[in-house]
């Protein structure tokens, strides 16, 4: 599942994995489980993690770390986004995605 950035935020239009920035005291799965939360209005169980990703964008350092999981509640609905969209690893290229994404996208392709 990927969504897409809106409008007014860095990168907006570009499709990405769901999660974003740890709070003091919260674990890298709590994280994601707020996130997942807020962002798309469901429920995860967070499996094993899949890969890490450091990437240096003109304003930001972003470290990634991908985790595995299952919706255990809710439907995913776009929230902080403008879409949401299921796809394929052979459907990578018909979407742009923020360049942080480029190497977890290889890895899902299997290159």
């Amino acid at each position: 599942m990927i969504c897409r950035r809106p409008e007014g935020k860095a990168r907006a239009g570009l499709w990405e994995f769901v999660g974003g920035k740890a709070e003091e005291g919260e674990t890298l799965e709590e994280a994601l489980i707020r996130e997942c939360r807020e962002e798309i209005g469901v429920t995860v169980r967070v499996g094993a993690p899949y890969m890490e990703v450091t990437h240096d964008y003109p304003d930001i350092l972003v470290h990634l770390t991908l985790f595995e999981a299952e919706i255990e509640e809710g439907v995913p609905t776009p929230m902080e986004h403008n879409a949401i969209a299921w796809i394929k690893p052979n459907e990578i290229g018909d979407y742009p995605f923020v360049p942080a994404d480029m190497p977890i996208l290889e890895k899902l392709r299997g290159k």
